[in-house]
């Protein structure tokens, strides 16, 4: 190490590279973590993509259910509920009536300004991802 701050060597042997790489990742990826979580939970909120089987129910009407897939933005409310249950050790499946709450809300009735006694059922779930 001396030898590079000194500026004798330019370029870090293969073995050293790796291990210096490793260890600035198990340092610094943990923090820029934290900070993104903390945001999504706090300010800026996350978006979720989920491809699922979706079917309908609302007063006066229904739709046949089909599998789509939805991204949408999720409020820090949700995102909140949803990281806390995550550091908790919940599984995919745990996560799903959150999720199609707030996918309700968010993308459904947009945020509760339409189809006021929307049911969405949320089967065959494919996938779900975060991003944040």
């Amino acid at each position: 190490m001396q030898r590079y701050r000194a500026g004798q060597l330019k370029k870090p042997q293969k073995k050293l590279q790796a291990a210096l790489v490793e260890e600035t990742q198990t340092q610094w990826q943990p923090q820029v973590r934290a900070r993104a979580r903390e945001r999504a939970a706090t300010s800026s909120g996350m978006m979720v993509e989920v491809t699922a089987y979706f079917g309908f129910t609302c007063t006066g009407s229904s739709d046949d259910g089909r599998e789509r897939t939805i991204t949408t933005p999720l409020s820090t409310t949700y995102a909140s509920q949803i990281l806390q249950l995550q550091e908790a050790g919940a599984t995919e499946e745990d996560l799903h009536p959150i999720v199609v709450e707030a996918v309700t809300e968010s993308y459904f009735t947009e945020w509760g300004t339409l189809t006021g006694g929307l049911r969405v059922d949320f089967t065959h779930v494919r996938s779900i991802e975060f991003q944040f």
